[in-house]
C-alpha cells in the first residue's frame, strides 16, 4: 500500500531537523530531504548535521522516502534567474559538470545513511551552444558514472522529468532508463509535471509501472496544460483518486511524496492540509 511522505522543501525557514519533527507531528509515515541549502547542502553539510539528523529520525521514526538533489542552489552566492538545476549533468563544461556528479554521489552517501530507497535528480536544461544531442551525451557519460556509485549502495536513482528540462514528459524518460540499461535508474514521477505537460496522469503511471522509484504529489491548477504552481491537493484541478487508483492497479507499493514548497510562509498549514486531503486513499 502507498504511505504518505512530506517533503522538507516546504520548511526552508526550519533546520533541517526541525523540519523532520514537525512533518511527524502532522501524521505523515515518511519524510523526503531536501539535498541543498538550507538543509542538506553537501559541501557544507557535516558530521554534526548528519548526527542531528538521524537523531531526528530515530525521535520521530519517520522512514526516509527519497533525497531530493533535483537542484543545488547553495552553489551560488548569487544566483542567476532559472539557475535551479545548476550545474547540471548536462553542463557542457566539464569541471560543472563534474561537480554536479560529485554532488549527486553526496546525496547517495546520505541516502544509504538515513536507509532511503532512492534520490532523485533533473536533467537541467541544454543551456545556449549546447545541442541537444550534445546534451545527451554528457547525460549517458554523467548518470553511468552516477549508476556505478549508486549500485554499489543499493541506492535507485530517479530521474524528474519536468518541462522545458532535456528530459521533459514520461515518454523521453521512459526512452533514457530503456537506453540505458541500468536496473538502478527509474522515474520519480511527479504527477503536476506530467499534468503540466500535457499528459493524463493515469497513463503515466501506468506507463511507468515497474520504473517508478517514487512519486510527487501536489495539485496544479488547470490540469492538463496548467500552470505549473505546486498547490495543496483540493486547491486545484487534479483527480488524485484516479492518482491513487491508477498506483494501486500497477502494484505501487512505495512513498507518494507531498512536494509543496510553494508554501515556505506556512508550511505545518501546508502539510497538515495535504494530510487530510489524501489520507483516505492511502
Amino acid at each position: 500500500m502507498v504511505e504518505l511522505a512530506f517533503s522538507t522543501n516546504a520548511y526552508t525557514r526550519h533546520s533541517l531537523p526541525e523540519a523532520v519533527r514537525r512533518i511527524a507531528d502532522h501524521g505523515y509515515a515518511g519524510v523526503e530531504l531536501l539535498g541543498d541549502d538550507p538543509h542538506a547542502y553537501f559541501p557544507d553539510f557535516e558530521d554534526a548535521d548528519r548526527d542531528a539528523l538521524l537523531e531526528a529520525l530515530s525521535n520521530t521514526d519517520l522512514a526516509v522516502s527519497n533525497i531530493n538533489a533535483n537542484t543545488a542552489m547553495g552553489y551560488y552566492d548569487d544566483a542567476p534567474p532559472s539557475a535551479f538545476f545548476e550545474p547540471s549533468v548536462i553542463r557542457a563544461d566539464d569541471e560543472a559538470r563534474e561537480w554536479r556528479v560529485e554532488y549527486t554521489k553526496r546525496a547517495i552517501d546520505l541516502a544509504e545513511t538515513v536507509d532511503s530507497p532512492a534520490i532523485c535528480l533533473a536533467t537541467g536544461r541544454p543551456l545556449p551552444g549546447t545541442a541537444p544531442e550534445e546534451a545527451r551525451d554528457y547525460l549517458r557519460e554523467s548518470l553511468h558514472e552516477i549508476l556505478d556509485y549508486a549500485e554499489a549502495r543499493d541506492v535507485e536513482v530517479g530521474i524528474e522529468f519536468e518541462p522545458e528540462l532535456l528530459i521533459e514528459n514520461t515518454h523521453e524518460v521512459l526512452e533514457l532508463i530503456d537506453e540505458m540499461g541500468r536496473d538502478s535508474l527509474g522515474v520519480n514521477l511527479d504527477v503536476g509535471h506530467a499534468a503540466v505537460y500535457g499528459e493524463d496522469v493515469t497513463e503515466s503511471i501506468r506507463a511507468s509501472a515497474g520504473s517508478i522509484t517514487g512519486v510527487h504529489l501536489e495539485d496544479i491548477v488547470g490540469g492538463r496544460r496548467g500552470k505549473h504552481y505546486h498547490r495543496i491537493p483540493s486547491d486545484g484541478d487534479l483527480d488524485f483518486r484516479t492518482i491513487f487508483d491508477a498506483l494501486a492497479d500497477i502494484g505501487y507499493d512505495g512513498f507518494a511524496t507531498l512536494e509543496l514548497y510553494t508554501y515556505p510562509d506556512e508550511p505545518d498549514r501546508a502539510a497538515r492540509e495535504a494530510f487530510e486531503a489524501l489520507e483516505e486513499y492511502v
